[in-house]
């Protein structure tokens, strides 16, 4: 019987089905390939690993060229490298006019500026049938070969820690994408230009690059499916079972006031801008001053356990959910949605 898809990221059976087993011929070089939960290859080059990276934005209008390069950037740092290379695929609707491709291009260059990177390559196109702008970009960093670091590579006994807040960019896209129909809601301004200046914050690589030279057993970016999809792709991929309290959660008042007026769950909002990391007990004092030294909040959210792998979450108003390996975007669900209603 054929799986019944969202909008949004395919669903790991899909993705086992038809995407990670066909790879060409196989290299010996290539440490991480295309797996669960693994966002960005890690290929042997001698002295160093490279590790490239790959990222979308399609739920995503305003500020699009900066948001692609901080997106793909971040997945490379979360495996200890600094990213050094961009290359966009750039494509846009029939009729784009001249001044949106300056202006997308424009913050390309802002951003790779900002993470001390090149554009390097890559290609622009007006596409037919084409509604919005959509990127893909790749990333490529360099990171040493014995301190790279891996979504699976939680251990029973690590503590789980997050950074900043959930869904950061899903409430920045929701403040300017949906800025009507927040309104409409009843959202004061006041709240939504706030909500809008959490885009600044999307960037996670200086507080990975800190995490990974103090050694943690694993990090994670979470973007679709959002906090809840995150923590679920470090248990599947680790082969643990994580256990983790809502209410311990970061959430910004902001967040919890858009996501209110849509009924959105805040924990399922792609979130770019959170790290999620797990690292042994003893280690949490360097890693508070790793934190403290690059100016982020962190809280710690929960435990890796023994058991069958798996994510446990002990929600605010009592509730247990279990949650499997595939998390539908909240986002992606809201742009089907106002699909419809046109």
């Amino acid at each position: 019987m054929a799986l019944r898809e969202a909008v949004g990221k395919l669903s790991p059976e899909l993705l086992e089905r038809y995407v990670f087993k066909r790879v060409g011929v196989r290299d010996p070089s290539v440490l991480v390939g295309p797996a669960y939960g693994e966002d960005s290859a890690i290929i042997d080059m001698g002295g160093f690993v490279l590790v490239a990276h790959s990222n979308p934005i399609t739920e995503a209008v305003e500020r699009i060229g900066w948001l692609a390069v901080h997106v793909a950037c971040n997945d490379v740092a979360v495996r200890g490298a600094r990213p050094r290379w961009l290359l966009p695929v750039i494509l846009l609707p029939e009729g784009c006019p001249e001044r949106e491709i300056d202006v997308i291009t424009a913050q390309i260059d802002e951003a790779a500026r900002e993470v001390s990177a090149m554009v390097v390559g890559g290609h622009t196109e007006r596409t037919p049938r084409l509604e919005r702008p959509i990127i893909s970009m790749t990333a490529i960093g360099k990171a040493p070969k014995d301190r790279f670091v891996r979504t699976g590579g939680a251990r029973p006994g690590d503590v789980i820690i997050m950074t900043k807040g959930a869904a950061i960019e899903g409430t920045a896209i929701l403040a300017m994408d949906f800025a009507d129909e927040l309104a409409r809601a009843g959202v004061p301004e006041e709240v939504l230009e706030g909500a809008r200046s959490f885009m600044a914050e999307i960037s996670v690589v200086p507080e990975a690059l800190a995490l990974a030279e103090i050694g943690v057993s694993s990090m994670h970016d979470p973007t679709e499916g959002g906090l809840l999809g995150g923590l679920a792709e470090i248990a599947y991929a680790s082969g643990r079972f994580l256990e983790v309290w809502e209410e311990r959660a970061l959430v910004r008042p902001e967040t919890r006031a858009l996501c209110a007026a849509l009924a959105i769950d805040p924990l399922k909002l792609i979130s770019s801008g959170c790290l999620l990391a797990t690292l042994p007990g003893e280690r949490l004092e360097e890693a508070e001053r790793a934190l403290a030294e690059v100016g982020v909040d962190w809280v710690i959210i929960g435990h890796v356990r023994d058991g069958p792998p798996g994510l446990l979450v002990h929600r605010a108003d009592g509730r247990l959910e279990r949650v499997g390996r595939f998390v539908e975007e909240e986002l992606a669900r809201l742009w089907a949605d106002v699909g419809k209603r046109k």
